[in-house]
């Protein structure tokens, strides 16, 4: 059996097993997310608190579901691993990386985990523009705002990396930082990443019509359209019109109410 681990000495002398690999696996914590295959959680060792996503193998099912439509499946923890270790080399603050491993040969049933430090205090995106419609923002900080956010796109696309879960919940501040008159931007949940893409192919056009999908409750105006597209990276017309046309599918997608129903019963299982 094919066994990939890197754990830090800090985190094996608090599991207190022989076998790392099947205790990291085992670990258990305050769920945020657990779904079929996959879990992700929050444990605390000592006075510090990691995230964990635990990977217990996709299925053939699901593997020739996605290769059929032709997407790449996603089969554990070591897409987001790479992903981390990119965007660290890149400059682009995510979650550290603390701990991970993969074990097996069979990639239908590949096990495998990833741990990362806790950022703490955070607050996304989707939160601090919540309620822009109702009160608007400070006007320069609605504008370094959205040049920040620009930028960070153009720099993870510009070398062919698409998060393919773009949403303004997925980028993070931290509260520490942004009392402090920091503008910092963590990209998080990185377990989808995709790399190797065309700055100007479907998967980078996803991307940006997933992030103006995220922001369409937010009241922006023509002008602030105006400002990302001046601090990203330059695309004809026919890209900007795939890029409405895809965000209003996914608005009308979000809001139906078969989708409303599936996210409650996803947000009831974790309770």
């Amino acid at each position: 059996m094919k066994e990939l681990l890197h754990v830090p000495v800090s985190i094996r002398s608090w599991l207190n097993r022989k076998n790392t690999f099947t205790a990291m696996m085992q670990l258990q914590g305050k769920a945020f997310r657990d779904v079929k295959g996959r879990r992700t959680i929050q444990i605390k060792l000592g006075e510090h608190s990691y995230f964990v996503k635990q990977h217990f193998g996709v299925g053939w099912a699901e593997i020739i579901k996605n290769l059929v439509t032709f997407k790449k499946p996603i089969l554990g923890a070591m897409t987001e691993v790479n992903a981390i270790q990119q965007l660290t080399q890149l400059g682009i603050p995510t979650t550290p990386l603390v701990a991970y491993g993969q074990r097996g040969r069979n990639p239908a049933s590949l096990q495998s985990f990833v741990m990362t430090e806790d950022l703490g205090d955070i607050v996304s995106l989707e939160e601090v523009c919540a309620d822009w419609v109702n009160n608007s923002p400070d006007a320069a900080f609605k504008q370094k705002l959205i040049i920040a956010v620009a930028e960070l796109a153009a720099k993870l696309h510009q070398v062919g990396m698409c998060h393919r879960d773009f949403y303004l919940c997925h980028f993070v501040l931290k509260q520490t930082e942004l009392k402090q008159g920091m503008l910092k931007l963590y990209l998080i949940d990185l377990h989808r990443m995709l790399q190797q893409q065309s700055t100007k192919g479907t998967a980078v056009m996803k991307d940006i019509a997933g992030l103006y999908f995220s922001a369409m409750a937010c009241g922006l105006d023509a002008s602030d359209i105006a400002l990302f597209k001046q601090h990203y990276l330059p695309q004809n017309e026919a890209f900007w019109q795939q890029v409405c046309a895809r965000a209003q599918k996914l608005y009308a997608k979000f809001n139906s109410e078969k989708f409303q129903k599936r996210l409650a019963l996803e947000k009831q299982a974790i309770k």
